[in-house]
């Protein structure tokens, strides 16, 4: 994806984390990077709080209530992209390729340092940057939050995966997004060369966008590579 730039204080960091010698000085340092920090000292605050409010979510393996695995499991099943970076006690490298297959972006290990922390976040949101509430290119307008989409004045009825790539492709207005992006974005999974479920949601996507494939005014075929946006 491209290096899209975002303002830190519009950021939400969630760190769940129910050890304060931990979380109090780690929350302290993540605002003075400019980020707004919320705190979750368990499993189901967490996931709730992952669900609605947060850009990035920091994640202790070990909570109490629902351990840091399963919260990630559970918020990739209900289809969130949430970046999330695990912190974990636990050394051994097992555990840390469980956290990642869970769908886990990275992770770091206590005791860990600081500013390598710091450069992982900012990492994550480098590749992931905080999507604007409202997202718009010609007349087609997206409100994120409200899980709304128009075209003028017409309100779009999209199914959840159509939404999604119109999301994906929409923040990337005038950029080729690649069908590995689209489908490691919208459907969590790996392009392995096959893309007739993504060939087909676009097709539906352009016939509710009132789009034609032979001359399309939005979503343009970049052969061989993925689709565009046009912004005009």
């Amino acid at each position: 994806m491209g290096t899209a730039t975002y303002d830190r204080a519009m950021v939400r960091v969630l760190l769940a984390e129910d050890d304060e010698a931990i979380s109090e000085p780690l929350a302290r340092a993540l605002r003075r990077e400019g980020y707004d920090v919320e705190l979750a000292a368990n499993g189901p605050d967490a996931l709730a709080a992952a669900q609605t409010t947060a850009d990035v979510l920091v994640l202790d393996l070990g909570l109490p209530g629902m351990d840091g695995l399963e919260v990630c499991r559970r918020l990739r099943a209900s289809g969130s992209r949430l970046p999330v970076l695990v912190l974990t006690a636990r050394a051994a490298e097992l555990d840390a390729v469980v956290g990642l297959d869970a769908g886990a972006d990275d992770y770091v290990t206590k005791p860990f340092r600081l500013g390598e922390l710091l450069a992982r976040v900012r990492a994550l949101l480098r590749r992931n940057p905080p999507l604007a509430e409202s997202l718009v290119a010609q007349d087609v307008r997206v409100d994120v939050a409200a899980h709304r989409a128009f075209r003028g004045d017409e309100e779009l009825t999209l199914s959840q995966k159509e939404f999604d790539l119109l999301v994906t492709l929409i923040d990337k207005a005038g950029q080729v997004v690649t069908r590995e992006d689209l489908m490691r974005d919208v459907w969590q999974t790996e392009w392995m060369g096959s893309s007739k479920t993504l060939d087909m949601h676009v097709s539906w996507l352009r016939r509710k966008l009132g789009d034609d494939a032979a001359d399309p005014r939005y979503v343009t075929t970049v052969r061989g590579v993925g689709f565009r946006f046009e912004q005009d």
